[in-house]
Parts: C-alpha cells; sequence; structure tokens
C-alpha cells in the first residue's frame, strides 16, 4: 500500500518521508493552493445572497504545483493531509482535499506538535477526517477580513490618504492613537518623597501617625524635614521566606514580547526564526525539528515531555530542584488546541548543537529552552526583611532580600533580574540607628508610555483581539501603511494613521472597537466548537455593517489635495497632489475642465558600462514602481538585471556581477 502524505513546507517534507519510510510518499502544497476570488458583488468573491457562499479559485503560480498534486495522488491507496494543527491548517487540508477531488474514504487527516520520530509516527497510528467545523471557522475569518477589508480599504482611499482598514488593524492602530491623545492631554503632577540615609541602606517616609502619607508640594516637604532628628527608633523587624515562582512556558504572544524585549527582535523576526526551529534543523546526519509548533495560546506541556524534564533536572541539579506543572488563570481567549512552544528534547541542550546554528537562532532556541526547563524547576526562595524606623510619628520603611534558595534562577538568571539587598540589622529591636542625611526628592506623574511591539501583543492579547498566527501580521501592516512610526523602539501614530482613524470612529464606532471586535473572536471559536452557525454569524455581522458603510460613502468629507504652491500653466489654477494607482502625482485643481499633469524630472543614475554594446547601464523603473537596471540604448541594447550591478565582469561569461544582500554572484551562470 502505498501512501501520499502533502504538507504545507517543503522543508518538513524530506524530514517526515525519511521518517515513515519507503511507503510514503511525502510532497508539499507550499501553503495556501486556493484563495477567494476578486468576483461578484463588490470583487468579494462571495454570494451575499446565498448564506455568504465563498467562489474559491486556485491562487497564481498553483496551478502546475496542483495538477502534479492531483496525479500524484491517483497513483496511491491513500492520501494523508498532514498540514500544520491550527484552523489555517485545517482549512488547507480541507482545499487540498477538494482541489484535487480526493474521495471522502480515501484519505486521513493527521496533526502533530513537533517534527521528531516518536510524534510523527504516533499521529500517523491516529488519522482522523476533516473538522468541518475548524474549516468554517477559518472561511468565516477570512470572509470577516475580505468584506471589511475590500470595502473599508476603498472607501479610505477615495476619502483619505489611508491605503487599507481591517478589522483588527484598525482597532490596534486605535489603541496607538488613544495612547499618544492620552500622552498629548496628560498634565503632570507634582508631588515628593522623603528619604534618610544611614550608609549601608536608604529608608523612605511612608506613614504618619499610622496614615499613609502624600507630599505634593516642597513646601510640605520643608515643613517634614523640619520636624524630624537625625534619631531613628527600630520600631518594627520583619522577616518572612517567600517562594518566587518560575514564569508559565512561552505562548506565540509572550514568546514575541521577550524576543523583542531581551532579544530586540521584531514579532516578525521571532516568528520567521521560530518557524525554522519547528520545520527543522541539520544536526549532523539529522535533520530534526527543534521546538513544537509555534503558533499557540497555550501553556500546557505534554506528560511526556514534563516526566523526561523532571529527570533531566533530578540528574543534573538535583531533586530538591525539580519543581510542578503550573496552570495559568481562566482564560476564555485561549483555546488550547496544542502544547505551549518548548524544545522537542530536553536532552537536547543549547549548547549541544550552537554549532549547528545560526547566531539568531541559536539565541531563540536557547530562550525557549532555558524558559520551558524553568518553568518546570522548583520556587526560588527569597527571605525578604523589612524595617519600619520612627521619627516623632513618622515611619520610614526599608525592604531588602536575598536569596537563599535559587531554584529555577538556577538556569533563568540571564533573563531575570533577582539582585540581593541586604539590611544589616535583621534582628536587631528597640536599637536607634543615626541617619547620615534626610533629604526631599521632587518627582513628577507620567502619562502611560508608547506602546513597544512587545507591549503592543501584550495589549492585544489581553483584549482578546487577534490570535497567535496574527499578531506579527496586524503590526507589519501598520508599518507598511505608514501608519505609525518607529522611534526608540515604541509606536507613533502618523497623521495619515491618525486622519484614519478619525474617520472610521466618525462613522464605524460601533464595530471597530475593542468589545465588537473581541466579542467577534468568541464568536469565530464558538463556530469552531460547533455552537453557531458560520454564515448566520456573517449575515448578523453584513446587516451592522453594510447601512453604516453606504452611510460613510455618502456622508464622508473627502481630504482636500494638497496644494503645491504653484499654479498651473495651463489655466492658472493651483496644482496639487493627487493619488494615482502607481503613486502620487501633481496635477491641475481644476480637474477635469483641466487635464493637465506635471511631468516628472527623471534623474538619470548611471551604474556603470553596458558589458553588451558599451553604453551605460541605468537604474530603472517598472510601470509598478519596481526598480531595475538596463542599457540606455534600449531597444537597440536588451541587457537589463534585476540587482544593482557593481561593475565587476564575470570571468566566466563575461556578464555583469551583482549585488544581493551581502551576497554577489553572476545572474547569466550563477557563479
Amino acid at each position: 500500500m502505498k501512501n501520499l502524505v502533502i504538507v504545507e513546507s517543503p522543508s518538513k517534507s524530506k524530514t517526515i518521508e525519511k521518517y515513515l519510510g519507503s511507503d510514503y510518499k511525502v510532497l508539499s502544497s507550499k501553503g495556501h493552493i486556493r484563495d477567494l476570488s476578486t468576483t461578484g458583488k463588490y470583487g468579494l468573491g462571495v454570494d451575499l445572497e446565498d448564506n455568504f457562499k465563498p467562489n474559491y479559485i486556485l491562487m497564481k503560480g498553483k496551478s502546475k504545483l496542483v495538477s502534479e498534486l492531483k496525479k500524484e495522488s491517483k497513483k496511491v491507496d491513500r492520501v494523508i493531509l498532514a498540514t500544520d494543527p491550527d484552523r489555517e491548517g485545517e482549512a488547507i487540508s480541507w482545499h487540498l482535499k477538494e482541489a484535487l477531488s480526493i474521495d471522502d474514504n480515501n484519505y486521513g487527516r493527521v496533526v502533530f506538535n513537533e517534527i521528531t520520530k516518536p510524534a510523527i509516527e504516533e499521529a500517523f497510528k491516529h488519522p482522523r477526517k476533516i473538522d468541518e467545523s475548524l474549516v468554517h471557522s477559518q472561511e468565516s475569518r477570512r470572509i470577516l477580513d475580505r468584506i471589511i477589508g475590500f470595502r473599508l480599504s476603498k472607501l479610505m482611499q477615495s476619502k483619505t490618504d489611508g491605503k487599507s482598514a481591517g478589522r483588527v488593524q484598525s482597532v490596534a492602530l486605535k489603541l496607538i492613537v488613544d495612547r499618544e491623545r492620552e500622552i498629548e492631554a496628560f498634565v503632570p503632577t507634582e508631588y515628593w518623597t522623603i528619604e534618610a540615609d544611614f550608609n549601608d541602606f536608604k529608608a523612605e517616609l511612608k506613614k504618619y501617625r499610622g496614615k499613609d502619607i502624600e507630599i505634593d508640594s516642597s513646601v510640605m516637604a520643608d515643613e517634614i524635614l523640619s520636624k524630624l532628628s537625625n534619631a531613628y527608633n527600630i520600631e518594627n523587624v520583619e522577616t518572612k521566606i517567600k517562594n518566587k515562582q518560575s514564569k508559565l512556558p512561552f505562548t506565540t504572544s509572550t514568546l514575541t514580547q521577550m524576543a523583542s524585549n531581551r532579544l530586540g527582535y521584531p514579532a516578525s523576526k521571532t516568528m520567521s526564526i521560530a518557524q525554522k526551529l519547528y520545520e527543522g534543523i541539520n544536526i549532523g546526519e539529522d535533520t530534526v525539528g527543534l521546538i513544537s509548533y509555534m503558533r499557540t495560546d497555550s501553556i500546557r506541556l505534554s506528560d511526556i515531555f514534563v516526566n523526561d524534564t523532571k529527570k533531566y533536572i533530578a540528574n543534573n541539579y538535583g531533586k530538591e530542584y525539580i519543581g510542578y506543572v503550573k496552570s495559568a488563570k481562566k482564560n476564555d481567549n485561549v483555546q488550547d488546541a496544542h502544547e505551549a512552544i518548548r524544545p522537542t528534547s530536553i536532552l537536547r541542550t543549547p549548547e549541544s548543537i550552537k554549532k549547528y546554528l545560526k547566531p539568531e537562532e541559536y539565541k531563540l532556541y536557547n530562550l525557549i529552552y532555558v524558559r520551558t526547563l524553568a518553568s518546570l524547576m522548583a520556587d526560588a526562595k527569597m527571605e525578604t526583611t523589612t524595617v519600619d524606623l520612627e521619627n516623632h510619628e513618622y515611619i520610614f520603611r526599608a525592604s531588602g532580600q536575598v536569596c537563599v534558595f535559587d531554584g529555577y534562577l538556577k538556569v533563568y538568571k540571564d533573563y531575570e533580574e533577582s539582585e540581593d539587598v541586604i539590611l544589616p540589622f535583621k534582628n536587631y529591636k528597640s536599637k536607634v540607628l543615626i541617619a547620615s542625611k534626610v533629604y526631599k526628592v521632587e518627582h513628577w506623574t507620567e502619562p502611560k508610555p508608547r506602546f513597544t511591539e512587545a507591549k503592543l501583543i501584550a495589549e492585544l492579547e489581553k483584549l482578546g483581539i487577534g490570535r497567535p498566527s496574527t499578531y506579527a501580521k496586524i503590526i507589519s501592516v501598520l508599518k507598511e501603511r505608514k501608519y505609525v512610526e518607529i522611534k526608540d523602539k515604541k509606536f507613533y501614530p502618523t497623521d495619515t494613521g491618525i486622519k484614519v482613524t478619525d474617520k472610521l470612529q466618525e462613522f464605524f464606532s460601533s464595530i471597530i472597537n475593542v468589545n465588537y471586535t473581541a466579542n467577534m473572536e468568541k464568536e469565530l471559536d464558538e463556530i469552531a466548537d460547533d455552537k453557531l452557525v458560520w454564515y448566520e454569524v456573517l449575515d448578523k455581522f453584513y446587516k451592522d455593517f453594510d447601512p453604516l458603510l453606504k452611510t460613510a460613502f455618502k456622508d464622508m468629507e473627502k481630504d482636500a489635495p494638497v496644494k503645491t504652491g504653484d499654479v498651473c500653466p495651463n489655466c492658472g489654477n493651483d496644482l496639487v497632489i493627487r493619488k494615482g494607482k502607481y503613486g502620487s502625482f501633481v496635477a491641475c485643481s481644476n480637474y477635469p475642465e483641466c487635464k493637465y499633469v506635471q511631468k516628472e524630472e527623471k534623474k538619470i543614475i548611471e551604474i556603470c558600462d553596458c558589458p553588451k554594446c558599451g553604453h551605460k547601464i541605468i537604474e530603472k523603473k517598472t510601470k509598478r514602481g519596481k526598480v531595475f537596471y538596463g542599457c540606455n540604448n534600449y531597444p537597440k541594447c536588451d541587457y537589463a538585471l534585476w540587482d544593482k550591478p557593481t561593475g565587476e565582469i564575470c570571468d566566466t561569461c563575461g556578464g555583469l556581477i551583482v549585488e544581493k544582500g551581502k551576497k554577489k554572484y553572476c545572474p547569466n551562470c550563477d557563479k
């Protein structure tokens, strides 16, 4: 019996084929093969009158691949669909089944959380059928995003400088804009603290006559200072042993946040590296997946992994370092479809495989490995000491702590600050201390900080907006659309981002908001759980959305074109900057009566001599604005390159050597 296995990524196929043996042929779909067409009303590819029935077509460039997969599927007894273990993967399997015309009795669907031989072999023992509820959930998300994306984006393009709007993207942008306005409106408030310096430690004023004290002016601070002596009575010393828990293992959200804070990686880079670690790295003679699936909001760990890790901890650190499995607070947004992000083997230490990894791969793998290991280690024990010092009924407080058992900090100390602050008198009572200095310190209240990438992802997760697979994409779109700019790793909304947000809030505040978006995510989850009918959810949404959109097209004021300060040479009216299909251009404000368009002066950038005819290679642009390099003797000479030539000539073929990134090569002979 021969089996055809179809996975998403080509990099997985050889590894999985080797694990399964000669009875299996493994091929790749290279991601999605079908998407919604752009036909029908508004080009949505959806029949709005027939329960939102989608019209799918093969994606550009996938026809040949699908024909090959279909041909191979007819040669075997059974097709096994082994795409990723999430809704997106489930939908890809369904599209493959439909596009390849696979019989219901002639296929199986398998899922695995890691690409290792035991995990693959175990998964193939338990094939199932495609979960149509998961598929409907993914379809609903895609249709929602298509409707909102196509129709709102067209509105924004016709009325503003904005290029797009989206269900989650626009809410994320609103969070950034709202925070910016909070900061602009914030009025700082003055407050003061008083500190006493005892050389070995400092104490801060906390209470007066048993009540918390607030000092709101310099005058009040001076008044208090005038009442204090330099002698302080030790009124109370309290020492406790407190347990300090390790962090939970990584989810997609917490991994992207930690990688941003500790490694400086943007979310897109973190997910790209994690994808490689999941799909497999060459470790000597073997290719093996180093981490479990990286798109997850679960913190669960498999029993097998937990048991193996506890043995590893006992053998390497001692039994007293063995911890326990932690559970997170109840969160209705968590899918728990698979495990947390973890190493596939606790025995595969970062140092043991460092030579096989690129530096950025090693750093991320080390972060995942250490976090997972620490999560199953014992609590650290901290001895905390609090001292209250009395001076004329004013109470000053000093605090310190000492680590008495490092526990999980044995492996995690590089990622978590835990500095000892030793107070020199934990057993002192009824003693008097003399302060070397007592002084006031001025402070001003500060607004909430602007979002960093890590903080924005944390906020989206907390609010129940988006899902693990969407965080990096949301942020990338905001950057690409120039709705935000990054300064000192913080998000600042651009004028365009603010304008788009304001327009959307003027007409769509009932839909483009946190509560509506979070509730829609819950409804998509309920579709996946077969608790809601997918097209009924879409119908309810569309009945809210369509009237708002029609009103917006009718009533939303269009941004006036920006004047250049020059006048039209044909009619004397103002010249303005207009937007076109291929970018901005300058034209007459009296259009359509005057159709004057200012021709752009082309600056010729010469690169080097043409090896074919001796004329100059210059920088050119396609109609869509893509840069390429071609001979200025065109059409007599058609020599052209996509990558920038260095001017050096290839010894083998005489062509120009080009530079791509840090690599130099000849595109003619690939030398």
